[in-house]
């Protein structure tokens, strides 16, 4: 027997052809909201269809003297809404026109008055489900809310007009990432989040260790259940010593063989009663140590382990085999930072390319760039239109300005140039300007944002401020390093030739006071058919910054993590 409330096959047909083109969600009854109002006509050519749409409200209130109510529902799909007309006949209004109360409605779609802000409304003729909310503890009201206040409803604030189109957005540069490497030729890899190797050798990692729970656990259990004395286990010593002198007269006596079974199985059971005791007699409260250090090979992994800061050395063990590879994942760093730039979970973009250098890898940044600029003003217009609106009134032009672009390119020594000619015209930074210092965020956006007025390729930088990995330069004073710098987050991108000569880079890991065993297998890559290589990694947090023009990180992230915070 089917389902009472599906309609007519006839009606169904209506509702979810038009134009040869279905409307309905392939996996649900409704109508998104996105194929209804965001058509060039708006809505207007699909008046006379029967529809099922279902979404949030987010403003609604009853009009004609209670006789019927305007509902704006929103689903997810779109910034724009659903203008829903309910009559008083078909539904208790006065719980469906509450802010956050979830809707699910059946009616015909026409076309509402002239002068009509819309192009398209749903009339309802029945509705299907009704999610009440309490308008007086609902902490997401259709009231103005600030992006900090909304960190404190991480779990609501989807439904917000900013929230759900940053979603949108992330989700689009996710889409464009995948894209843009696998027509071009990469093998997408799943590098570890756990890993014993640290990427940029600044030991801001997130330990990865059962001892302290297993600690905890073995605590409890030794306070239930205390250990046994040494009058326990020499008791236990005894009782063998005992069964063992039985079986030996038994046999000497050539006693039976049950009897002598029945007392040989007495003695196994003594025997292991002692194992036991001696086991848990070894047992100490507290995490295990030796010469007193933590012993990490009572650990999990036995031995130290931590949350991945990059996927960068792992993949590169593919780029060395199958030559152009990228991995998308997240990061961890335990920086005890709060400033808007930094989050303790993050994502990463992190392609490598065997048998290419350092030009190469710009090459492949700039355009990589440029195609999700790209793809943003195609596919997510509308979204950047409320950005635009909201946040960030030249995001868009931002976006048309890098995606059509050629990026400068400048080395570092020049970039220190600039700047101190800067400062020498009366500019003033926070942080000094001298050759050899890690160019700050002001630094770069000057760069890019007054000198250049586009994106900024900056190279070749001083070794002592890069990582290991890079390639030496022939001056023995810098490294193949480039950094993209874009106007409002400035770095955006960093990335090197690695270096690829074994003696070189064994010297450079010793010269950052790293130890090499961690890395032997990373040397290894070295010693057997080493090949040139390079790659970068570009922040995808960054980027989802950079492209709305929202100012705190921490606001583009689904669930963020930093210092004291990592609700849900």
């Amino acid at each position: 027997m089917g389902d009472p409330a599906t309609p007519p096959a006839s009606e169904l047909a209506a509702m979810t052809i038009v134009d040869g083109a279905s409307l309905k969600h392939p996996f649900s009854d409704r109508v998104p909201v996105r194929s209804i109002v965001c058509r060039p006509d708006g809505g207007a050519g699909l008046a006379g269809n029967r529809i099922r749409a279902g979404g949030w409200v987010k403003t609604g209130r009853e009009q004609g003297k209670g006789s019927f109510a305007f509902l704006e529902v929103n689903d997810g799909s779109c910034p724009a809404n659903l203008q829903v007309i309910v009559d008083a006949g078909v539904e208790e209004l006065s719980t469906l026109v509450q802010t956050g109360t979830c809707v699910s409605v059946e009616g015909v779609l026409k076309v509402p008055p002239e002068g009509a802000k819309q192009k398209i409304e749903l009339r309802v003729e029945r509705v299907l489900h009704v999610g009440p909310t309490d308008p007086a503890k609902y902490p997401i009201p259709k009231t103005k809310l600030s992006l900090e206040f909304l960190r404190d409803h991480v779990h609501l604030r989807p439904r917000t007009n900013t929230i759900s189109a940053v979603a949108r957005i992330r989700n689009a540069l996710a889409f464009a990432t995948h894209s843009f490497f696998q027509e071009h030729g990469f093998l997408y890899v799943h590098t570890p989040i756990i890993t014993t190797s640290d990427c940029e050798g600044a030991g801001e990692m997130f330990q990865a260790t059962t001892l302290i729970s297993e600690a905890e656990k073995l605590d409890k259990e030794l306070i239930e259940n205390p250990p046994p004395t040494e009058a326990d286990v020499e008791a236990a010593r005894l009782t063998v010593t005992q069964r063992g002198e039985i079986v030996a007269q038994l046999k000497a006596s050539k006693a039976t063989r049950d009897d002598i079974s029945a007392s040989v199985a007495e003695l196994k059971v003594a025997k292991e009663n002692l194992s036991r005791l001696v086991e848990r007699a070894k047992l100490k409260p507290g995490i295990p140590k030796k010469d007193g250090k933590i012993d990490y090979t009572q650990d999990f992994f036995a031995r130290q382990a931590f949350l991945t800061v990059s996927g960068q050395l792992q993949v590169e063990t593919y780029a060395c085999a199958v030559t152009s590879v990228y991995t998308f994942g997240p990061t961890f760093r335990a920086e005890h930072s709060h400033t808007s730039r930094h989050l303790a979970e993050f994502w990463m973009v992190e392609p490598e390319i065997a048998f290419a250098d350092l030009q190469d890898d710009m090459n492949c940044a700039e355009a990589y760039v440029k195609y999700m600029c790209g793809w943003l003003l195609d596919k997510c217009y509308d979204d950047m239109e409320l950005m635009a609106k909201l946040y960030d009134k030249g995001c868009i032009d931002r976006l048309r300005m890098v995606s059509s672009t050629p990026f400068e390119r400048i080395s570092y020594t020049e970039a220190v140039r600039l700047l101190e000619e800067a400062v020498k015209g009366g500019k003033e930074f926070e942080k000094d300007v001298e050759w050899g210092i890690d160019l700050a965020s002001e630094h770069e956006r000057y760069l890019t944002e007054d000198i250049f007025k586009k994106p900024v390729i900056v190279y070749n930088y001083p070794k002592g401020i890069k990582a290991f990995y890079m390639r030496l330069n022939d001056d023995s004073k810098t490294v193949a390093a480039m950094d993209i710098l874009v106007p409002k987050v400035g770095e955006l991108i960093g990335g090197s030739q690695r270096e690829e000569r074994y003696e070189v880079i064994q010297r450079r890991i010793a010269e950052m006071g790293l130890p090499l065993e961690p890395y032997e297998w990373y040397l290894d890559l070295r010693r057997y058919g080493t090949v040139k290589h390079c790659g970068f990694g570009l922040g995808f947090e960054r980027m989802v910054l950079f492209a709305t023009g929202i100012d705190n990180i921490r606001d583009v992230i689904p669930f963020p993590r930093y210092p004291g915070r990592a609700d849900l």
